[in-house]
């Protein structure tokens, strides 16, 4: 007889590693995928290998890495359930990841998927009532197992056919997180993430500029829009310039070390040589559809605030030469700090 698999919806937060350990201890393989987007686990396509090692070093688990991000922006333009408190939809979320879950046993041959919910512990997603319209309406309702909290749910196919037994799954529900904790250490389970909203799109402040996208109040449209766009969003300073153009600008190293990364043909990147400042992107610059005069008046404006931003001299912005490439082309100009009234205005 064939070794039973599964395949487990791994956020690799707490709850999914022990709902994934807790099928794999009754014999199961278990593929625990991972999904990403750029609002959750983005950092993993930079290294998916890297990830892989780590979790199966830490957890004893197998990981995939399968990167959803343009089919989840679509998502996202009419979530059926709605938003959370900012622009997180919860639901429609679990139901999505779900749905292209399901897509994937048959590929990987796999019997039944694994979700490490635990009933009562959200208050908008984890409710007993949107368990089961998680289950419905991403037309899982008989395949998906919730071994944490599956002793007070309804009985599933895996557990009717035998493959597993439901004696050996759980009854855990509501806040508390001490079985949870007790369980990780019956497993050796001793470095794991503390509990922390990991979604960016539940984050009061990123969440909005998102929202600006979705709500046509930006200069990137909905149909215009690219999972790099989105990328760009969630980094640095963000400046939206008289002229209609967007400016990405570094708060430190790391930032802008990203940016340069995320360049794309049409995008001004902006630098300071002299003296240690930010990288800074104009994104889109060569398709803005307005008069040279305009461009240039905003270019004029992005180089000043790359100056701002650079290393203070006698401890005030100071004046800076400043590098601008687009494409082949590479000049320098001379950025003059705006007002901090200025600066304010254009932020975002």
């Amino acid at each position: 007889m064939s070794r039973v698999r599964a395949l487990s919806l791994f956020s690799g937060g707490l709850d999914s590693i022990l709902a994934t350990r807790v099928v794999m201890e009754q014999g199961i393989e278990v593929v625990a995928v991972r999904f990403v987007t750029p609002f959750f686990g983005d950092e993993i396509l930079r290294d998916p290998q890297g990830y892989q090692r780590e979790v199966r070093t830490k957890y004893g688990i197998d990981a995939l890495v399968v990167d959803i991000s343009d089919d989840y922006l679509q998502m996202l333009k009419r979530p059926v359930h709605g938003f959370g408190r900012y622009f997180n939809p919860c639901i429609d979320c679990k139901i999505f990841m779900l749905k292209r879950a399901r897509t994937l046993l048959g590929q990987l041959g796999a019997a039944f998927l694994i979700s490490g919910e635990v009933l009562g512990q959200r208050p908008m997603s984890q409710r007993r009532d949107t368990l089961n319209v998680i289950e419905r309406d991403s037309g899982n309702r008989t395949i998906l197992l919730r071994p944490l909290s599956a002793l007070l749910l309804n009985e599933t196919e895996a557990e009717r056919q035998g493959l597993v037994a439901r004696k050996r799954l759980l009854d855990f529900s509501g806040r508390g997180r001490s079985r949870q904790i007790a369980l990780a250490g019956h497993f050796g389970i001793t470095d794991f993430p503390a509990p922390a909203g990991g979604c960016i799109l539940a984050d009061p402040i990123l969440s909005k500029r998102i929202a600006r996208v979705y709500n046509g109040d930006f200069v990137v449209t909905q149909d215009s829009m690219s999972v790099t766009d989105i990328r760009l969003m969630l980094v640095g300073r963000q400046f939206l310039l008289p002229g209609g153009s967007w400016l990405v600008l570094g708060r430190n190293e790391k930032e802008s070390l990203r940016i340069v990364e995320l360049r794309e043909a049409g995008d001004a990147l902006l630098l300071v040589e002299e003296r240690p400042g930010p990288a800074a992107l104009l994104r889109r610059f060569g398709e803005m559809a307005v008069v040279p005069a305009v461009l240039n008046a905003d270019l004029t404006l992005a180089a000043g605030l790359v100056a701002r931003y650079a290393k203070k001299i006698d401890g005030r912005p100071a004046a800076a030469r400043v590098i601008v490439e687009t494409g082949a082309d590479r000049r320098e100009m001379i950025g003059n700090p705006p007002a901090d009234e200025q600066t304010k205005e254009w932020a975002i």
